[in-house]
């Protein structure tokens, strides 16, 4: 099953055959197929975490709701670049069947540019130098699960929250040395796993020593260092969890009460005139259902990774 993991995810990462480049070229990746797809309003920011079992929610939007598509503004089939690190499963990742970028950037992505007259032009770009790559205006947007942060907000602009989420520990079936992040911490023996440079990382840092955290450059290796034995729980978005639990429910699972909870936005240089339109785009879908049926395709028990 591992290697069934391994060559599911890592296709994923910058290392496979897909036509989508890696970093730092950012050269085009190929646009998914359009297929189909939760979301209930969520409470701001600030508000306390939903139960563990709940799905992820869609932010709570500022902006006044899109009357009709007709007011939407027109961009005039305007090409807009936009950064994925298609290795961020249900965000983004590669279908090793076609080769393909596929997953909710992508098809949230395609309807926005719908919306608005756009043309989407997906690059593929290492998660590290993400945020500098676009704050430099070496893309229009991305969009990778990315948290609103206030530190983040000083370099570039953020969409408004499309999404609430809540960062939850993944460990393996079966295990019984801790229940939640508490006796984790507790437990000076285990070994916690996750990304580099994300607020999950920051997390585990304020909850215990550096020493304790192997960090990894994508999320496909820290679950798979989980599956092997080699880290004892994994801290992620629970979004990104759902991804990975619906292809490896019989080895990995997600336990305890939700440690955070966070809103999701796309990324812009500062000063950029897509903000506004864009945040007006996911109003509409807000208002449309269409950001409920992306949740419920990809943010539930419903997603798998393709095989």
């Amino acid at each position: 099953m591992v290697a069934f993991l391994l060559l599911s995810l890592f296709a994923a990462c910058g290392g496979q055959t897909a036509s989508a480049p890696t970093a730092p070229a950012a050269t085009e990746a190929p646009v998914a197929v359009a297929t189909d797809s939760t979301a209930t309003e969520a409470p701001p920011a600030e508000a306390t975490a939903e139960p563990a079992e709940a799905t992820a929610e869609p932010a709570e939007a500022t902006a006044e709701p899109a009357e009709t598509t007709s007011a939407l503004p027109d961009l005039g089939g305007r090409e807009v670049t936009i950064a994925v690190e298609n290795a961020y499963p249900p965000f983004n990742y590669v279908n090793p069947a076609t080769s393909k970028g596929e997953g909710w950037d992508y098809e949230a992505w395609n309807e926005i540019c719908s919306l608005l007259n756009c043309t989407p032009s997906y690059q593929e770009a290492s998660w590290e130098g993400m945020i500098q790559a676009v704050a430099n205006g070496q893309f229009d947007a991305a969009a990778d699960g990315i948290t609103i942060t206030e530190e983040r907000a000083q370099q570039v602009d953020f969409s408004e929250g499309y999404i609430q989420v809540s960062q939850r520990l993944m460990t393996r079936v079966g295990e019984d040395r801790f229940k939640n992040m508490d006796e984790f911490v507790a437990n000076d023996q285990l070994r916690l796993g996750t990304q580099t440079g994300t607020t999950n990382y920051e997390t585990a840092k304020s909850l215990m020593p550096e020493s304790r955290i192997q960090a990894f450059e994508q999320f496909p290796f820290a679950v798979a260092a989980l599956i092997n034995g080699d880290v004892d729980a994994v801290l992620m978005d629970e979004t990104a969890g759902q991804g990975y639990l619906g292809t490896n429910a019989e080895q990995i699972t997600l336990v305890g009460d939700p440690i955070t909870s966070d809103q999701l936005g796309f990324i812009f240089p500062k000063g950029s005139d897509l903000v506004g339109p864009v945040n007006l785009a996911l109003e509409q879908m807000r208002t449309s259902g269409k950001l409920d049926e992306l949740a419920k395709k990809y943010f539930s028990a419903e997603f798998k990774l393709p095989e």
